[in-house]
């Protein structure tokens, strides 16, 4: 029996996951946050960036702490930082193969939203490969890795978190999936430095999704 074979329901991340961290689309995301706290605070740039690495530090995301401390609205705030170029995101041939392959349900799991996540999805080709989106409005403004946001993930969806297994490039946002029964999948494409305290978190380590997605899903259907 095939080590992966009682996964019922594929869980993904989307940014640094589904496709490459070369893309380095969060270059743009950090730049439009950067310049969205200077316009509402009206703080230089260094200020700005002190206040938006304290927030996703304190909260898992800079816009909780926005929310929570300044009464931004999340629509807007999402809107402004997600306006950015997609094109150094590839249709990806391979991937999109893999996931029809793939048995079972297919979801995303994103502290972005879903209008920007619909846009990289059209762009890689997988517009119409998953059940749905769980986003960032979806888990009531409650970010990855926080506990209750898995737990909503859950009861939305009817997932049993044994029979789940969940792809993350973010290491720390694996342990919550792992600690309520997950098979947990890191992507170490570079867009960390490495899991460390969360090691024992994960269970497999790949450079690349589409290539073992894809031999896992072979694996499985001659299984």
């Amino acid at each position: 029996m095939h080590a992966l074979s009682h996964i019922d329901t594929w869980i993904f991340d989307l940014d640094n996951t589904l496709y490459p961290a070369s893309c380095d689309l969060f270059a743009q995301i950090d730049q439009n946050m950067g310049q969205f706290i200077m316009d509402l605070l009206d703080v230089s740039a260094a200020e700005a960036r002190v206040v938006q690495k304290g927030f996703f530090h304190a909260h898992g995301m800079t816009l909780r702490g926005l929310m929570n401390d300044h009464g931004v609205d999340p629509r807007t705030f999402l809107d402004k930082v997600h306006a950015i170029d997609l094109s150094p995101v590839a249709h990806d041939a391979e991937l999109v193969a893999a996931m029809a392959a793939l048995p079972g349900r297919k979801l995303i799991f994103t502290n972005a939203d879903v209008d920007y996540a619909e846009r990289v999805l059209e762009k890689l080709g997988l517009a119409d490969a998953f059940e749905a989106i769980h986003d960032i409005h979806a888990g009531d403004y409650q970010p990855k890795p926080a506990a209750l946001a898995y737990d909503q993930l859950c009861k939305t969806y009817a997932i049993d978190p044994t029979k789940a297994l969940f792809v993350e490039d973010m290491a720390r946002n694996l342990a919550p999936a792992k600690a309520i029964g997950m098979t947990t999948v890191w992507i170490d494409n570079g867009s960390e430095q490495g899991p460390g305290e969360f090691r024992d978190q994960i269970d497999y380590t790949v450079p690349d999704l589409g290539p073992w997605l894809a031999r896992v899903a072979k694996e499985l259907a001659s299984a």
